[in-house]
């Protein structure tokens, strides 16, 4: 069914009034008259709604019932990972909203590769992989992009979440399942990831003087862009986001 998030759409006496690019998109994806779409506001709800009129500049939609939206996890995760060279940024922007990520934030850190002068420039169009993320996946909200800045100010933003992880892989560490386990009842959580080169050690004791768990996540070694992902997963299973 298709998916449409509120930005540019009205809704008003039982009617959904559609515009702007997602009335295009109503018009490329061929829908009629008497199909079914869901309009979500943005912050968790779901209008289901059924298709009684559209152009190429306007649609319109009968709301049938409104509905919190089941694909939203009960605990809102934060990434934050060190910034990647290339299309590794898409990969983990479009997996991590997939995977249940309520917030993504890229930072630069010792190591990384790419350092780009101005990343906010890249802001918009990241937030737009991260919308059709969020239709592809049934998502109630549109989980925000953001450039974290540096690694304090990445710390800084996992310490004031009730669950901080740092993803290290090497030296002494605890193990990721048996810190889920002991906080599976958290309700928000912040993830730290690190570049190609991973983290220095100065920036994993940093991390966990800040109180933050530095975790293992097995005796594997994972890219950049696989090991956000593999982290929230076993964050969402641990909490009982995955049943």
């Amino acid at each position: 069914m298709a998916r449409f998030f509120m930005a540019g759409t009205n809704i008003e006496g039982g009617m959904a009034i559609i515009r702007g690019r997602d009335a295009e998109h109503v018009r490329v994806l061929r829908l009629r008259p008497g199909e079914d779409v869901i309009i979500c506001d943005g912050e968790g709800t779901d209008y289901k709604c059924r298709l009684v009129y559209a152009d190429k500049e306007q649609a319109e939609a009968e709301v049938l019932e409104v509905v919190r939206c089941p694909a939203e996890p009960t605990v809102k995760v934060m990434l934050l990972c060190g910034l990647p060279k290339g299309d590794r940024v898409d990969y983990i922007i479009q997996k991590g909203v997939e995977a249940g990520a309520d917030e993504i934030r890229f930072f630069n850190c010792e190591r990384c590769i790419a350092r780009p002068e101005t990343p906010e420039k890249k802001l918009e169009r990241w937030q737009r992989i991260a919308e059709e993320a969020a239709k592809q996946s049934g998502r109630g909200i549109i989980p925000q992009v953001a450039w974290a800045g540096d690694f304090v100010q990445a710390l800084d933003a996992a310490i004031k979440k009730e669950l901080g992880l740092f993803m290290y892989e090497t030296g002494e560490r605890e193990a990721l399942n048996t810190v889920l386990e002991a906080n599976k009842e958290a309700k928000t959580a912040a993830i730290i990831t690190g570049p190609e080169g991973g983290f220095a050690e100065y920036e994993a004791k940093l991390a966990k003087s800040c109180g933050l768990h530095v975790c293992s996540m097995g005796e594997r070694i994972l890219r950049c862009e696989t090991a956000p992902i593999v982290a929230l997963t076993a964050t969402m299973y641990a909490t009982g986001n995955l049943a």
